[in-house]
């Protein structure tokens, strides 16, 4: 099964990456552009025998290593 989590800082965390990245857009013309975010994607095929299963797999590979749940959170989306 495919797995797609979803990471990105808490709301409270400062972004200094996002922060980055609007205000090159702005320089680039891109104006209203605000709060911008940066975030990551993680895809990975995981052997499991049911839709469930597989999402707890990845749920404690986000814990163990993915995701830094002090400051971050993630979604998984299992694609059957």
């Amino acid at each position: 099964m495919r797995a797609r989590v979803s990471i990105r800082l808490r709301p409270d965390v400062l972004d200094p990456q996002g922060k980055a990245i609007g205000q090159a857009l702005v320089t680039l013309g891109f104006m209203g552009v605000n709060n911008v975010r940066q975030g990551k994607l993680i895809e990975l095929d995981v052997e499991a025998s049911d839709v469930s299963s597989a999402e707890q797999q990845v749920q404690a590979m986000c814990e163990k290593l993915l995701a830094n749940p002090v400051i971050e959170d993630y979604d998984i989306e299992i694609i059957a």
